[in-house]
């Protein structure tokens, strides 16, 4: 059972019916669940009208801990607060709610709300879609140059939704903001003529909602010898911390583990780029069987998330969750600063404290949890680290670097930022030792006027 919301109507049926689980099943958590306030159940309904919001059973029951609510981590998660919306937009579909008024009047203020939002982050939908003939390929995006991410049109929804997420859009039932594709041969045709490829992401939505025949039309393919140069296979997945039982219990759960070993033997590198946001996600043993039965496939299980304000900004969880990671033998990926989209305002953490946040949990941990990278921003022009906060020729300054960029050649290249408690993000810092700018920007501007990248 999953509470699925699409609209206000909706919203209410999987209220009603998410107590009926609970009643059903005689969970002590039922008595948490009741404690929730009308303004509460109101303020559910409001945001929920506007972003997207799905939790099932396992999520319910097995990972919330339902005495701390609302300040359990994974509550904060997949359930919707009132100050994920800013004021203005929240006042405003409440307003409209409260006049009873009919679903299309709600759907359009939603997606009046929605482009304010930043649906498409970092120019994805500008800059990242690849063209054969002028026409833009569908379900693809091509931004860093080894690296094509594709999003299987079977994929594109979640076990659960995290509040917090990137691609919220995807979710949202709007078909202008939605990337998608069913062709797998599409996807084949792009891969070979790009020799330079030597990684495909399957991302979404989560690429292991899909039944294994879906999996297989899009992957065993690549096992031929024309795509020798796709060297890795990665999926992009929070099925582990959201439904482990993917790979347990389901009826193709075999069939899965059995395309992994296939893709392994044929000499793929197949990389599990798993998803966990809190500690939590990784105590129940099915989870841990889950894990196992991947690992015995030949496949290697990185993990990545953001840093989130009411979820995860501290250091102790971040230390607890990288060592529970190796020791589970997981390898530890990356550590990421909350985009610029979606209920940014809720989660965001200023730089300053996320590198801190960062350093105090290294600080914690044996060297084999010290190979996530981060804080890592995901902008427009690539994927920017903060090496550090020093003082330089008398000023403070972030240390930054590209780890990816659209010019592969801005990679691993030094830069430095005036030094900042407000920023949240890179288009909020300025250039340190009065630069006009930082030494990408002019490149990058005429990427977006252009519509043309370095690839």
């Amino acid at each position: 059972m999953s509470l699925i919301v699409k609209d206000t109507d909706a919203f209410l049926e999987a209220q009603n019916e998410s107590i009926k689980i609970y009643t059903d099943r005689n969970l002590e958590s039922i008595e948490q669940l009741a404690q929730l306030t009308e303004q509460d159940r109101f303020a559910m309904r409001v945001v929920s009208s506007i972003l997207p919001f799905r939790v099932n059973q396992y999520v319910i029951e097995q990972l919330i801990d339902w005495s701390k609510v609302p300040n359990d981590p994974i509550y904060q998660l997949v359930f919707p607060q009132k100050d994920m919306l800013i004021p203005e937009h929240y006042e405003k579909m409440a307003d409209l709610i409260r006049s009873g008024a009919d679903k299309f009047a709600i759907k359009n203020l939603a997606h009046e709300i929605r482009q304010d939002l930043n649906p498409h982050p970092a120019n994805q939908h500008l800059l990242n879609v690849p063209k054969s003939n002028g026409v833009a390929i569908e379900g693809i995006q091509h931004k860093y140059r080894e690296t094509v991410l594709f999003f299987p049109s079977q994929g594109q929804t979640c076990h659960s939704y995290c509040t917090f997420c990137f691609r919220w859009a995807q979710f949202v039932g709007d078909k202008e903001l939605l990337f998608a594709s069913g062709e797998a041969d599409k996807l084949h045709a792009y891969l070979k003529s790009k020799p330079e490829v030597t990684d495909l992401l399957l991302t979404g939505g989560d690429p292991m909602v899909m039944k294994s025949r879906h999996l297989e039309k899009y992957l065993l393919p690549l096992t031929a010898p024309e795509f020798d140069h796709v060297q890795t296979i990665r999926i992009g997945t929070k099925s582990l911390s959201f439904w482990p039982n993917r790979y347990v219990g389901d009826k193709d759960s075999g069939d899965i583990l059995e395309l992994l070993k296939k893709l392994v033997k044929s000499g793929k590198n197949v990389a599990f780029m798993a998803h966990f946001n809190h500690p939590q996600e990784m105590q129940t043993d099915i989870c841990k069987e889950a894990i196992k039965r991947i690992q015995s496939t030949g496949a290697i299980i990185r993990t990545q998330a953001p840093l989130l304000a009411h979820i995860n900004d501290n250091s102790d969880s971040w230390a607890a969750m990288w060592s529970e990671q190796v020791r589970l033998g997981m390898v530890p990926y990356y550590m990421f600063v909350e985009r610029d989209t979606g209920a940014k305002n809720y989660f965001r953490v200023p730089l300053f404290r996320a590198y801190q946040i960062y350093r105090e949990a290294m600080l914690k941990v044996s060297g084999l949890s010290r190979t996530a990278r981060g804080p890592s921003m995901s902008a427009g022009p690539g994927k920017i680290e903060i090496l550090g906060i020093e003082h330089v020729a008398g000023e403070k300054v972030f240390v930054l670097r590209f780890l990816q960029g659209r010019n592969p050649e801005w990679a691993y290249k030094p830069f430095f930022a005036k030094y900042d408690e407000q920023a949240t993000w890179i288009d909020q810092l300025v250039p340190a030792f009065g630069e006009s700018e930082f030494f990408y920007e002019k490149e990058y501007r005429d990427m977006c006027l252009t519509g043309n990248e370095l690839l």
